[in-house]
């Protein structure tokens, strides 16, 4: 296989944890923090939610819609991903950690629920383990502790090959930059239309900002951080758009409860027919999950 098509696979696979839909909430206030843009919506019961590599906040958008009025949430734009500015940083994924515990503390954010989507859920999990306590409950939509382990890696094996695409990424053309991006958004929703807006929102971000948060994404393992995470979590996944190529549902569930194996209590469900952006394609059973986890907690 070419580097050009190795790169390619890669990034397919990758901005499988991309981008997200334009919907604006004429209630929401926007609030500037360190870099991160937060709308703020409701007055109930406090949750951060987290988009992933490359996305809009409004990914989080309609789930906000029907989570009210029980919640206020509190939709995070990252930098440097879909349009918003970018900053610099050789420590992507910690330094949105550190940005966002920083926030709930800004906002006297007591006990918070964080919901992440794929590598927003990467951090969900990084703030848990950086603050055991800080956060009442976790929400994981689509996202792994190990996304290299997919592809059979080892954690040593990871570091190097997630080196050798963010180069990669760097150094790529225009044209195969826009078409790894074409390529990836491919599959991201059952509805053609949201896999055009993931398109879009990926071209849109910052090139040096999605290669340095790819990187980490691919090459750090969070397995031995679980341990360390008090939290009550839920796992939403999703598993469909690989049917084609031989996955199953149970097939799925057991990759993603091997990786949460060191995540004492996890819950682990599996959407019927979702892709990954699973607030699009099965919304009502996310939110139905999402409703009935966090009336657990009182």
């Amino acid at each position: 296989m070419s580097r050009r098509r190795s790169w390619m696979g890669l990034f397919a696979a990758a901005v499988a944890i991309a981008t997200a839909l334009g919907v604006s909430h004429s209630r929401a206030a926007t609030v500037e923090f360190r870099d991160l843009k937060v709308e703020v919506v409701g007055t109930g019961r406090p949750v951060l939610m987290i988009p992933g590599l490359n996305s809009a906040a409004s990914t989080w958008t309609e789930t906000c819609a029907a989570l009210q009025p029980q919640v206020q949430c509190h939709i995070v734009q990252l930098p440097g991903f879909a349009g918003a500015p970018a900053v610099q940083t050789d420590a992507f994924l910690d330094g949105m950690r550190d940005r966002l515990l920083a926030y709930l503390d800004d906002r006297q954010l007591q006990q918070p629920v964080v919901m992440g989507h794929s590598l927003g859920g990467a951090l969900a999990l990084k703030m848990a383990a950086e603050k055991p306590g800080r956060i009442e409950r976790l929400v994981i939509v689509d996202s792994l502790p190990f996304f290299a382990g997919l592809r059979g890696m080892s954690p040593e094996a990871a570091k190097g090959a997630a080196a050798a695409m963010r180069q990669q990424m760097l150094n790529s053309t225009n044209e195969q930059w826009e078409a790894g991006a074409r390529q990836g958004s491919m599959g991201m929703s059952r509805n053609p239309a949201n896999n055009e807006r993931v398109a879009g929102w990926s071209l849109a971000s910052d090139r040096a900002t999605s290669a340095q948060a790819m990187s980490e994404l691919w090459g750090e393992d969070l397995r031995p951080l679980l341990p360390k995470i008090t939290t009550p979590t839920l796992v939403l996944g999703a598993w469909a758009a690989y049917e084609p190529m031989g996955s199953t549902m149970d097939s799925t569930r057991k990759i993603f409860e091997g990786q949460y194996a060191g995540l004492a209590g996890v819950k682990v469900a599996m959407s019927q027919r979702g892709f990954h952006f699973l607030m699009w394609d099965d919304p009502e059973w996310l939110v139905g999950e999402v409703k009935g986890f966090l009336a657990s907690a009182r």
